[in-house]
């Protein structure tokens, strides 16, 4: 059986950042193998979903609506008796997104015990009303739903977190600290390596702002002052216990000539190379 990869396999207008789809189905679907590469709200309009994840099944009918964390799973879709239709609008958003979310509001709890794959919901009058808007908001130029989705998403986040107090976020990033440890396992063995950040980004499985922003997290610092930082403190290890001389190092330390590496090893030490290796 193959694997459809959302949201990339949809003929989505939106290649990055938070993307909506209409999606409609006129026949039903037996455990397709899905992989969600971003978390996933199912806005279920007509027909049934069943969903198997690591971790649990969960049924939906159009008096519902799902949450699902990114990962595997597998979906079976039931068109409506009725219609003879199955329609689901699909918001998809990162953890990156859902980070940003609770770390502007205040609401990131890092110690969340509970690992949920799916969470469900239950519609309202306001969800009612939200996923109307989000229907309109499809028939828009790109430019303009690229305007309003940011807009959306923290709308129907607030009012998420309102009834459920962001448990459900909270635990869709929870893993984030396992990307830290990833993070920080990567960048401690190649600190002394000329890798770009975006040759890191890619170790750690991270897009480039994702890692700028856990490293600053972790270090409180940017990737560039602090691996200048770790080269310098190894360039004067090397000056103490090794007879090579400042003019031999400065590629070491990562600086395409010498005199940009003594400025910046005058400024962390307090003193130029050679003055130190003098040193007693």
């Amino acid at each position: 059986m193959s694997i459809t990869i959302l949201p990339e396999q949809l003929p989505l207008q939106h290649k990055k950042g938070l993307q909506l789809f209409d999606y409609k189905n006129y026949e039903n679907i037996q455990k397709t193998k899905i992989n969600l590469s971003k978390n996933t709200i199912s806005f279920l309009r007509t027909g049934n979903k069943e969903v198997i994840g690591e971790d649990a099944i969960v049924q939906i009918d159009s008096q519902h609506f799902l949450i699902m964390k990114s990962g595997n799973c597998l979906m079976t879709e039931k068109v409506s008796s009725a219609s003879q239709i199955y329609q689901s609008i699909l918001f998809f958003f990162s953890d990156e997104d859902a980070l940003n979310f609770l770390e502007k509001h205040q609401l990131y709890t890092p110690s969340i015990i509970e690992d949920k794959s799916f969470y469900v919901f239950q519609y309202d009058a306001f969800i009612q009303h939200f996923v109307a808007g989000l229907e309109q908001i499809l028939s828009l130029p790109l430019a303009t739903q690229s305007k309003l989705l940011p807009i959306k998403f923290e709308e129907i986040m607030l009012y998420l977190s309102y009834k459920d107090k962001a448990l459900f976020l909270n635990t869709l990033v929870q893993h984030i600290d396992d990307k830290i440890s990833r993070l920080v396992n990567i960048v401690n063995h190649n600190k002394y390596h000329k890798l770009t950040l975006e040759e890191l980004a890619f170790l750690s499985n991270m897009s480039i702002s994702t890692f700028k922003r856990l490293f600053f997290k972790h270090y409180q610092t940017t990737p560039m002052k602090w691996f200048s930082s770790q080269r310098l403190q190894h360039v004067a290890f090397l000056l103490k216990t090794t007879p090579q001389r400042p003019i031999e190092l400065y590629d070491t330390a990562g600086y395409e000539n010498f005199s940009n590496f003594v400025q910046a090893f005058k400024k962390q030490f307090g003193m130029t190379p050679k003055q130190y290796k003098n040193k007693g």
